[in-house]
């Protein structure tokens, strides 16, 4: 049985830093993409930071660049998301998704884990 589990958010203070993981299970990691979404109250769920099979591509959307590292661990079956700077904008339910293609961003991805609340309190 697949399991994606979500760890590591929290309430930080504005300019603080976090570091998520998603742990998987039941699969053989290595064999897909992943990223990281969040969805906002109110709002749509998008792509925050994708990475390719071996890690050696990214993507992130432009409100995150500069601040925000995304990395992977195939031997331990994980997968990070390093916020630095965080801003209120940045509070929202953050989720593990994969996928089976690298179409140099976050497309095609799915599979969501329960996901992991994180709040930026000013």
């Amino acid at each position: 049985q697949v399991q994606v589990v979500e760890s590591g958010g929290g309430l930080v203070q504005v300019g603080g830093s976090l570091r998520l993981s998603c742990t998987a299970s039941g699969l053989t990691f290595d064999d897909y993409v992943m990223g990281w979404f969040r969805q906002a109250p109110g709002k749509e769920r998008e792509g925050v930071a994708c990475i390719n099979w071996s890690g050696g591509s990214t993507y992130y959307a432009d409100s995150v660049k500069g601040r925000f590292t995304i990395s992977r661990d195939n031997a331990k079956n994980t997968l990070y998301l390093q916020m630095n700077s965080l801003k209120p904008e940045d509070t929202a339910m953050y989720y593990c998704a994969r996928g089976d293609y690298w179409y140099g961003s976050c497309y095609g991805m799915g599979y969501w884990g329960k996901g992991t609340l994180v709040t930026i309190s000013l």
